[in-house]
C-alpha cells in the first residue's frame, strides 16, 4: 500500500470498479486536506473525514448506501453522501472544500476507507454500500 503522500498517492478505484483515481493527504495546509485527482479534476476534502466517516459507520452498525451525487444534486437520506454534507455531522456541513466540487463524497471516500482497512465495501454495478470493518 502506498503512503498517501503527494509523491506516493493512494491508487483507488470506485466501488463499481469503473473509474480509477488517486488520493493523498496534504498536511502542509491548515486544516489538512485529502486531495482527490480524478482525471483532470481535482477535488479536496477535509482530511478528518477519514476518522469522522469511520466513527459514523461504526455508529450505524450495518451497511449504509453510498448515494454519491454531485454538489448540485440532492443526496439520498441516510447515505454516506448525505452525511458528508449534513449540518449535524462533526464539521457542521460539507467535507468537500472546493465550491462546485464538494459533492461525490460518497463516491471517493469509502474506497479509501476500504484500502485503509477501516471499512468493507460492496462492488456491484450500482447501489453500492459500505460498513465499518
Amino acid at each position: 500500500m502506498s503512503g498517501g503522500t503527494k509523491d506516493d498517492p493512494w491508487q483507488l478505484t470506485t466501488a463499481p470498479g469503473t473509474s480509477s483515481y488517486t488520493m493523498y493527504r496534504d498536511d502542509s495546509v491548515d486544516p489538512p486536506l485529502l486531495v482527490c485527482q480524478v482525471g483532470a479534476t481535482k477535488l479536496t476534502y477535509l482530511a478528518r473525514a477519514i476518522d469522522d466517516l469511520h466513527a459514523w459507520l461504526v455508529e450505524q452498525g450495518d451497511w449504509v448506501p453510498l448515494g454519491a451525487a454531485d454538489e448540485q444534486k440532492a443526496a439520498a437520506d441516510g447515505a454516506v453522501e448525505a452525511w458528508g454534507r449534513a449540518e449535524d455531522n462533526p464539521v457542521g456541513g460539507w467535507y468537500g472544500t472546493r465550491k462546485g466540487y464538494r459533492g461525490r463524497f460518497g463516491m471517493y471516500l469509502p474506497p479509501l476507507l476500504e484500502q485503509l482497512g477501516l471499512a468493507e465495501l460492496t462492488h456491484d454495478a450500482r447501489n453500492n454500500k459500505v460498513r465499518a470493518a
